[in-house]
C-alpha cells in the first residue's frame, strides 16, 4: 500500500490514502532511522537500566530535559540504586528533589522502591502490568520502563508523542482525555515493530520535544513523518492538536514573613499531608499584609517594634492553584520559639525549601 526507500520515507500512491492504522504502521521505518542519527545523548540513555530509565522518566514530567540532568545526576549519585532509594532519610530525598517540584512524585518512587525491596526482591518488574501495580508510574511510565529497559513492545504515549500522534493523523480529538490517550496506546501497541519497542518510544518523544514542537511552528523540513503527516499536508498545525478548556487555578494570596536574627533565618515544617507535604517553608499569613499589619504582628507591649521592610512579590503557580506572595522581612533579636532558627547556609545545603519560595531566598542571598 505505500513504499518505504530506505526506511526514510513513506510515500501514498497517487489515488490512495492510507487508513489511520496504515498511517501509524508507516511511521517505524522512518523514525527508527531518524533516531539512529538524530538522537540527543543523554545521561540516561547512556546505560539504560530499569532503575534509571525509572527515575529519569518521573523526574522528566512537565520538566525540560536541560533542567533535569544536573538532578539526575545528583540524585543517581546520592541513591545509586532501589535499595538506597528505599532507605533514604526523607529529608535528603526531599533535599535531592528540591526545585524540581511535585513532591508527591519523589515521595512515590520511595513508596515503590520498597515495595519493589519487599515483593520483588529488589528486581524492577519487567511487566507493563505489574509495574502499574506501584506508586506513582501511570501508563506512560510503565511503557517507558517496560520498552527502554526490558525491550518490551508496550507504548509509552507522554504530550509529545500525543502531538506527533495527532498532527500525523489530523485528529481533533481531546488530547486532555484520557479515553483519547488510551486509544493512541491501543493503536501503538497493534503497529509498532515488536524488536524496536524502546527506539521507536524514544524516537517520537524526542521527535516531539525538538521538531513537532509544542510552541511554534513545527520544523516540518527536519521530520521524517512530513510525507504522511496530514497536518502538513492540510496546514492545521496551529490547531492540531486539540485541547478541550481547562479548569481555572485557583489563587491564593499569601504574606511571607522573613524573619532574621543575625545569621538566622525563621523557618517552619509543613504538615505531612497535602500541599508541599512536610517540606520546609518561611512563615506565612493568609492574605496580602500590609507594612504595618505586619509590625503590629511583632509589637509588644513597652518594646520597641522591630524593623520591617519589603521583600517584593512573586508568584508561584501549581497544576490547580497559584500563590500570588508579598514578602517582609523582620529583624529581630531572637527568632520566635514555634519557629526553628536555621542558619542561612542551611537554607541552601539542608533544608528542603521549595521552589515556590526561591525568590525571596534570593532575596535572602542579596542576588536580586
Amino acid at each position: 500500500m505505500y513504499s518505504v526507500y530506505d526506511k526514510l520515507q513513506v510515500l501514498e500512491p497517487e489515488g490512495y490514502s492510507l487508513d489511520r492504522r496504515e498511517r501509524l504502521a508507516a511511521m517505524n521505518g522512518p523514525v527508527l532511522s531518524w533516531y539512529e542519527t538524530h538522537a540527543r545523548i543523554l545521561p540516561w540513555r547512556e546505560n539504560p537500566q530499569p532503575y534509571s530509565v525509572w527515575i529519569s522518566e518521573i523526574m522528566l514530567q512537565q520538566t525540560r530535559v536541560e533542567a533535569v540532568k544536573p538532578y539526575f545526576s545528583r540524585f543517581m549519585d546520592a541513591l545509586p540504586d532501589v535499595k538506597a532509594l528505599a532507605e533514604a532519610d526523607e529529608e535528603l530525598l526531599l533535599k535531592l528533589w528540591e526545585g524540581l517540584g511535585y513532591y508527591n512524585r519523589v515521595r512515590n518512587l520511595q513508596r515503590a522502591a520498597r515495595i519493589i525491596m519487599e515483593e520483588y526482591h529488589g528486581q524492577i518488574p519487567a511487566e507493563y502490568e505489574e509495574l502499574r501495580k506501584l506508586p506513582g508510574i501511570g501508563s506512560y511510565t510503565a511503557g517507558a520502563i517496560a520498552s527502554i529497559a526490558y525491550g518490551k513492545p508496550e507504548p509509552a504515549v507522554d504530550g509529545n508523542v500525543l502531538r506527533v500522534l495527532s498532527r500525523v493523523l489530523a485528529s481533533r480529538e481531546d488530547i486532555r482525555k484520557q479515553a483519547v490517550k488510551r486509544r493512541f496506546e491501543q493503536e501503538l501497541r497493534q503497529t509498532m515493530e515488536t524488536g524496536n519497542a524502546g527506539a521507536f518510544n524514544q524516537s517520537l518523544i524526542e521527535i516531539g520535544a525538538i521538531v513537532c514542537v509544542p510552541n511554534g511552528r513545527p520544523r516540518c523540513g527536519q521530520c521524517p513523518l512530513s510525507s504522511i503527516c496530514l497536518t502538513r499536508r492540510q496546514e492545521l498545525w496551529d490547531s492540531v492538536p486539540f485541547r478541550g478548556e481547562k479548569k481555572p487555578r485557583r489563587v491564593e494570596e499569601k504574606t511571607i514573613l522573613l524573619i532574621e536574627s543575625g545569621t538566622r533565618i525563621a523557618i517552619r515544617k509543613r504538615p505531612e499531608r497535602g500541599l508541599l507535604a512536610s517540606m520546609y517553608e518561611f512563615p506565612s499569613l493568609d492574605g496580602r499584609k500590609t507594612e504595618d499589619e505586619v509590625r503590629a504582628l511583632f509589637r509588644k507591649e513597652g518594646k520597641q517594634e522591630p524593623p520591617v521592610c519589603p521583600a517584593g512579590d512573586a508568584v508561584h503557580i501549581f497544576s490547580h492553584v497559584e500563590w500570588h506572595m508579598t514578602g517582609y522581612r523582620i529583624e529581630v533579636k531572637s527568632i520566635p520559639e514555634e519557629y526553628l532558627a536555621a542558619e542561612r547556609e542551611e537554607i541552601r545545603g539542608r533544608y528542603p525549601i521549595p521552589n515556590a519560595f526561591s525568590a525571596y531566598i534570593k532575596r535572602i542571598f542579596g542576588e536580586s
